[in-house]
């Protein structure tokens, strides 16, 4: 009896034990391919963050700080940045980082097929290597976002032999140079990473295991966290916060975002774009008025989301005054359609399976039948939305941006001829003369003076129309330290530990 009762103990502690050493982050969509190249989802950037290490990262107050790059000195005419790189640093197969993986990496993200970081790269001439641990970014022209592009999945590394060997299946076992390393994945179910013994920075990671677990539904998110059955839940429903915080052994975590929730509009991205609402500016018009944003926040949001119709939000200092949300106008939106010749049009909308993004869809639906417009809505699973969008196979597709700490993470590649995230093919050239020309200058008022130009055509045409700017909140046991909220959503493990 005795000896049972002590195998038994020690079972017992060796589960416990290995519990508090593996993280379960309850994310709210599936990602998508798990290669920064190609990558489109949020989620995916969670993953990533944990997985593929960056030149550069982007603090809490949103200043470039440095990580793969020690710093980095920019030539006055602003046409070559010139990086020093940490030393010492290794890829999850060993293989060695230094400038020639930085050169590979940039020109993979600029030359691949699959690649949508391309828009994001145009002003990157060429890459030269200096010395194994220097490396020069030669630009056609000064790019006063660039830096801000690299804390984001254009900055990150990947193995170049591993990648070189995988070719466009990399994403089905990416080997990057991040803290924990890829173990399997289960597609609509989990992902698992392990921790990465020889990172540079290993001693900051506590965790032997990060499980990532897709639950889109809300309840089933906020069971599984007051369960125990996760750690932490991302963007949980700001109805659900004053349980969570009701309860001891959780705690909530937030900060304001920098991205937006709107509408993407096929304009011209295949057959699906001759529905009305593609080819003509005043449905989308109509579409836009008949939506009160406001009461949007208040019914789904308890109030607490920002109602917007910009691609920054008020927090940012590019958000414009001169562009207020303006309120419902239902007369107006029907005498938009008549004028069109469509007083009834049916607009097919696709959106993603998570509770808080079908409550949206329902309600704006609502609001689109006082106008006279008919919205059918389509639910699908996160990853497969990415892909319709890009195959062109959507009218209009209800979906959000996480946002970037620059406007032009925001903007540019969603808008310009060609950008890598510009599923609906919207196309206007004075729209790309004048975003080329934001990145020209890194003077403020300048660089406000465009974005209102840019604002004055796109809030006209409408490709995308804004609906609101959320709030990122974190759901978590109370046990967890360390945990720092960033704007841009990214759960960053670095100096985070459970308490025991």
């Amino acid at each position: 009896m005795k000896t049972g009762f002590l195998i038994a103990g020690a079972l017992m502690l060796a589960t416990t034990t290995a519990s508090a050493q593996t993280l379960r982050i309850g994310l709210v969509d599936d990602p998508d391919l798990l290669d920064p190249a190609p990558g489109k989802s949020f989620v995916g950037r969670i993953v990533f963050q944990s997985l593929c290490d960056k030149l550069v990262d982007a603090s809490p107050e949103l200043k470039i700080v440095p990580r793969l790059a020690l710093s980095w000195e920019t030539t006055e005419d602003g046409r070559v940045i010139t990086f020093k790189l940490r030393d010492g640093v290794t890829f999850q197969d060993g293989e060695k980082f230094d400038a020639a993986s930085v050169k590979f990496n940039i020109e993979r993200d600029k030359t691949m097929p699959e690649s949508i970081r391309k828009s994001e790269l145009a002003s990157v001439d060429s890459v030269e290597v200096i010395d194994p641990l220097t490396v020069r970014f030669n630009l056609k022209k000064p790019d006063a976002s660039l830096l801000a592009t690299l804390t984001d999945r254009a900055g990150m590394m990947v193995a170049p032999e591993a990648a070189k060997q995988a070719g466009a299946k990399f994403g089905l076992n990416p080997v990057c140079s991040g803290p924990y390393k890829f173990v399997e994945r289960v597609q609509q179910d989990h992902i698992t990473l392990e921790r990465n013994p020889n990172y540079w920075n290993a001693k900051a990671y506590f965790f032997d295991k990060i499980v990532f677990r897709t639950i889109p539904d809300s309840t089933a998110r906020l069971a599984s966290l007051r369960s125990g059955d996760l750690d932490v839940a991302e963007r949980i429903e700001p109805t659900d916060v004053k349980e969570i915080e009701a309860q001891k052994d959780l705690k909530v975590v937030s900060a304001t975002s920098l991205g937006y929730q709107g509408l993407t509009v096929n304009v011209a991205n295949g057959s699906a774009s001759k529905a009305a609402v593609g080819q003509d500016k005043r449905v989308r018009q109509a579409l836009s008025l008949a939506i009160d944003r406001q009461g949007l926040m208040d019914a789904v949001f308890d109030g607490q989301f920002t109602p917007g119709i910009q691609a920054v939000p008020p927090v940012s200092p590019f958000y414009s005054d001169k562009f207020p949300t303006p309120p419902r106008d239902v007369e107006k939106a029907k005498s938009l359609l008549k004028a069109a010749g469509v007083e009834h049009p049916v607009i097919n909308v696709i959106y993603t399976s998570s509770s808080r993004i079908q409550r949206v869809a329902e309600v704006i639906q609502a609001m689109a039948a006082d106008a006279g417009i008919e919205l059918k809505l389509i639910s699908t699973e996160f990853a497969t939305q990415i892909q319709e969008q890009t195959d062109g196979n959507f009218e209009t597709s209800l979906i959000g941006w996480s946002g970037r700490p620059d406007p032009d993470g925001n903007i540019y590649s969603f808008y310009v001829c060609g950008g890598g995230l510009n599923d609906g093919h919207y196309c206007n050239k004075n729209v790309d003369a004048i975003l080329n020309e934001t990145r020209l200058t890194t003077d403020l008022a300048a660089r406000k003076a465009l974005y209102e130009k840019f604002d004055a055509i796109a809030l006209d045409e409408l490709p995308i129309i804004y609906l609101y700017f959320d709030k990122y909140i974190w759901g978590m046991t109370a046990k967890l330290q360390g945990f720092v909220a960033h704007p841009d959503g990214m759960i960053r493990l670095e100096n985070v530990k459970l308490a025991q």
